[in-house]
């Protein structure tokens, strides 16, 4: 089947990253630990949560979708992140216990943002972040489930970082401006991310990420990349790239709906494992070891 022009940024990033290709290294090599350290503390893996919002029970059960991965990596021992939600379902999930960063939509209304931030803090979050990709819609500005959202200006998401004490991630960056933008605002972390392609014809994450790492190298900023993570492979990939984890999205979900926790631990469990196979036997010991020299492009 030949090419077939499309807009589809997923498409895009999807056919991107199938034309990077693993060298294979064994002579030396060794079994490989996934262990990562991430603002202080230490996780099984480089793996991390997306940030959803408004799931739901799945098949009857108690908890819903937002609950049940959240106890997923509480067990599994990974960062969780968590998305657009009011403040009574963010302390369901600070009470699973997971090392949770929560994601705050652009909210034209800045009360709410700031409100949502401090209840955060106090309801003890790892970590908390805005969401700036889903600022403009085709429209202007977006309304996400009736909500306003609103431009955030580097003072205003600086003013953000200063009133808080917990790490501030950025979630929407694909460009080396704004990657520099973040690092200036004193943020910890950002996602490089089109968001599942939100815009047209987006540049995959893992396109940009090398530029991204050289921009910020020397800089303590974290690299997180998602969109269309949904193996160990991908995984692997992104860290040769310049990235400090992944994060899994729609791929974890089938496995989410069927089976709850089990399922999303089950999910996490494959990817940990592939990537540990990929690391062995390309030459890395330690995820902190890992660089592109085991890597190809197809041309």
């Amino acid at each position: 089947m030949g090419y077939t022009r499309s807009s589809d940024a997923n498409e895009i990033t999807e056919r991107y990253m199938d034309s990077i290709l693993i060298e294979q290294r064994l002579i030396d090599s060794v079994t490989a630990d996934l262990t990562t350290e991430f603002f202080g503390e230490t996780f099984s893996m480089p793996v991390m949560t997306p940030a959803f919002s408004h799931l739901g029970n799945y098949n009857g059960r108690e908890h819903n979708g937002l609950e049940e991965y959240s106890m997923a990596s509480q067990e599994c021992n990974i960062l969780n992140f968590c998305g657009m939600m009011e403040n009574d379902m963010f302390q369901k999930i600070a009470d699973t216990g997971a090392k949770t960063v929560r994601i705050v939509k652009p909210y034209a209304d800045n009360d709410k943002v700031r409100d949502q931030f401090a209840f955060a803090e106090e309801a003890g979050a790892f970590g908390i972040g805005m969401d700036i990709d889903h600022i403009f819609g085709e429209n202007g500005y977006d309304v996400v489930l009736g909500e306003e959202m609103t431009a955030q200006t580097f003072e205003l998401l600086r003013s953000y970082v200063e009133s808080t004490k917990l790490p501030f991630v950025v979630k929407g960056v694909l460009s080396v401006s704004d990657a520099l933008k973040c690092a200036e605002i004193g943020a910890k972390a950002i996602i490089v991310s089109h968001h599942h392609g939100r815009l047209p014809y987006a540049a995959p994450p893992m396109m940009v990420l090398p530029k991204i790492k050289e921009a910020l190298k020397g800089k303590e900023v974290k690299i997180i990349v998602d969109c269309s993570i949904a193996s160990g492979a991908d995984v692997y990939k992104a860290l040769a790239l310049g990235a400090d984890a992944a994060a899994v999205g729609r791929s974890m979900m089938p496995h989410l709906e069927k089976d709850g926790k089990d399922g999303v631990k089950w999910f996490l469990g494959e990817i940990g494992k592939e990537l540990r196979f990929i690391m062995s036997s390309t030459g890395f010991a330690k995820v902190s070891d890992i660089d592109d020299s085991a890597i190809c492009f197809m041309r």
